[in-house]
């Protein structure tokens, strides 16, 4: 996004320490570290400073430990919906009339394939991403009209280091088989190219591209 020239407005839970924000904006030259830690205050904080947002990517995270559904904590699974669909809720429904208003405007939300293929532990990831693909698709029908457009990115076997992280999955060849056995292209995503689809969703380049989910899997299930 900075290499094409996107004015970038980062939202990170470490950007409460000042340090860490600052940080951040000195290694992505262009980008700014947004303090605020709640929807609310987000667009509290975008208002002060008179940004106005053209574009969301919505790359939500909470912490997954995979149990059986028996055992998973009714509380894990609020918290789980609050940080991933609630979250992402609220924040459309403050940036998106001002969008509404200048008839133009993108919102690209990062959930996740697992429900094409439900693994057994996964119960609660699978179901609130889901339902945050849902909703995205529903704000598609609504926006529309506005010309604004809504899609879904929906990535599994991505490389991360909080899921597939690199000495298990990468650097040991039996981690690589392992791989190599589920996913037709033989590898993991890696995080450039998620970003290069992320980004030509969010350039306008093709504005009749909307309620669209695409499964960022390497041929996955």
């Amino acid at each position: 996004l900075l290499r094409e020239k996107h004015r970038l407005i980062c939202h990170d839970a470490g950007f409460v320490d000042a340090a860490v924000a600052r940080d951040f904006e000195i290694a992505h030259a262009g980008a700014v570290a947004l303090c605020g830690q709640t929807p609310d205050a987000i667009a509290a904080e975008l208002k002060e400073r008179g940004i106005a947002i053209g574009a969301v990517v919505a790359n939500d995270v909470f912490p997954n430990m995979p149990l059986p559904i028996e055992e998973v904590a009714l509380e894990t699974l609020r918290q789980s919906i609050e940080a991933l669909l609630i979250f992402p809720y609220r924040l459309t429904q403050l940036l998106l009339p001002p969008m509404k208003r200048a008839r133009r405007g993108t919102f690209v939300f990062v959930t996740s394939a697992r429900q094409l293929q439900p693994e057994p532990g996964f119960s609660v990831a699978t179901a609130v991403r889901a339902g945050t693909t849902a909703f995205a698709l529903a704000l598609a029908k609504e926006a529309a009209p506005c010309g604004i457009q809504v899609n879904v990115v929906a990535p599994n076997y991505l490389y991360s280091e909080a899921y597939y992280p690199r000495a298990r999955f990468i650097d040991d060849p039996a981690g690589r088989r392992e791989i190599a056995g589920k996913v037709p292209m033989g590898r993991l995503g890696e995080p450039r190219e998620v970003g290069e689809l992320i980004e030509f969703l969010v350039s306008g380049r093709s504005p009749f591209t909307t309620g669209q989910v695409l499964n960022f899997t390497g041929g996955w299930p």
